[in-house]
């Protein structure tokens, strides 16, 4: 299919949420993966657009028998800007299968681990249970049901006081291994996520160091393949071992990328490091490392904020030296919340068919994805990419509509917003969130 002819099959949406995370992988009408997410109308940021995400999403996903249904959900790990919404999901929509992490029974078992958030609580509850369900109905000789399966992926040596201790291998993942079924549907030769993190020496590390980092492959029919890189929210130390460890392997073929989601929201700490006298220290082997994998035409995706025209020591990401690092080893660098139009940030979508891997550009997003929704309505085949395209289009155009809605600051409150950014805030926060401070 060429461009001309509509948006492909097959592919990923990387919503514009502000600084977090929302990636819908679409294998075919039938089976979405959802990586991480970050409902907008549930922030309690003040300039954060009260935009309701997975409101959106549910009416774009497939319906199977009366109930929208997502094949698996994903969260690479318990931030609040990677799950913000899950509970809310989880009430309207059927998800087959859960991808957890060993990090959530670590941090439940430790009274000294940060506090998760109320959405990451109700994911290791719905973990649990589905851990429950999957034991039962391995006792009688079956196996879970769509809807109460999970896949715990990692290792952690204290897995003996963990929920999950008894689950089967079938029901576990590691780095190094590849998956290509989701939800009970094999979709090998269309679909692979290659496993490449959290490793068992990081499951005592901080919450960001255990982020679950895969490798996505969709390949077309006639076998033109796309490679999506996700590493979560590591840092430089985890990011390297990624790449140490498969190179050792002769896994060079699961590194490779046509699209980079940025790691932490363009944070620097991917590839500066600070000596003791608080200087920052370019890492070349991370940059070098990423871009002796990139495939020609390879673009580097930041799921943030828009870009600072200068870093302030002690903010948060995105980070505008690390944007200048990308720019300098990728084709592209887009960030999702000034994609197109920083007024009106526009989905980054990324699709897969005999035209190539590649970012979709131009009217053909809006309008191919507004079509889409007649088409579905028909049944039509091949249109639940376009789908979610519209859901994250529809997305898009409520954010400056909820910007504009904010009332005007007076005065005092507009010197005490300066006094704040100046600060890096006006107190520390309550939960460490990222690195805790860059």
């Amino acid at each position: 299919m060429s461009e001309s002819e509509g948006l492909p099959a097959r592919g990923v949406v990387f919503w514009p949420v502000g600084t977090g995370d929302s990636t819908t992988v679409v294998v075919d009408d039938e089976v979405v993966m959802q990586v991480d997410i970050h409902d907008m109308a549930k922030a309690d940021d003040s300039d954060t657009p009260e935009v309701a995400v997975v409101d959106r999403l549910v009416e774009a996903l497939p319906v199977i028998d009366g109930t929208p249904y997502l094949a698996t959900f994903v969260l690479t790990h318990a931030d609040k800007d990677h799950c913000l919404g899950f509970a809310d999901l989880l009430e309207k929509v059927n998800i087959g299968e859960l991808w957890s992490t060993p990090r959530l029974w670590r941090e439940y078992n430790d009274a000294d681990a940060p506090e998760l958030c109320s959405d990451a609580v109700a994911f290791r509850e719905e973990s649990e249970r589905r851990i429950t369900a999957t034991m039962d109905a391995v006792k009688s000789g079956g196996v879970p049901a769509s809807g109460d399966r999970i896949r715990v992926v990692g290792y952690d040596d204290g897995h003996g006081s963990h929920a999950y201790d008894e689950l089967p291998d079938e029901y576990l993942a590691w780095p190094g291994q590849s998956l290509t079924t989701l939800d009970g549907h094999d979709r090998r030769g269309v679909f692979e996520a290659f496993i490449h993190a959290p490793f068992k020496d990081d499951a005592s590390a901080p919450r960001n160091e255990t982020s679950l980092s895969m490798q996505v492959t969709l390949t077309d029919e006639t076998g033109v393949d796309g490679k999506v890189l996700l590493f979560g929210d590591l840092a430089h130390d985890t990011i390297m071992k990624v790449f140490n460890y498969s190179e050792y392997h002769n896994r060079q073929r699961y590194l490779e990328w046509d699209l980079l989601l940025a790691p932490h929201h363009c944070s620097k700490r991917v590839m500066y490091k600070r000596d003791a006298d608080g200087t920052e220290q370019l890492q070349m082997d991370v940059l070098n490392a990423f871009e002796r994998n990139a495939r020609t035409g390879g673009t580097v995706v930041c799921s943030s904020g828009t870009f600072p025209d200068e870093d302030v020591d002690g903010h948060n990401p995105p980070h505008r030296m690390a944007a200048d690092r990308y720019e300098e080893i990728a084709d592209e660098v887009i960030c999702t919340m000034s994609w197109v139009d920083e007024g009106a940030p526009s989905p980054v979508v990324f699709g897969v068919d005999t035209a190539g891997a590649r970012i979709i550009r131009g009217e053909l997003v809006k309008s191919a994805a507004s079509e889409a929704v007649v088409e579905l309505a028909a049944s039509a085949v091949g249109r639940r990419f376009a789908a979610i395209t519209a859901a994250a289009v529809a997305v898009a155009s409520e954010i400056p509509r909820s910007a504009a809605a904010v009332a005007p600051l007076t005065g005092p409150e507009r010197v005490d917003m300066a006094v704040s950014v100046d600060r890096g805030g006006s107190r520390a926060p309550e939960t460490p969130v990222g690195f805790g401070i860059e």
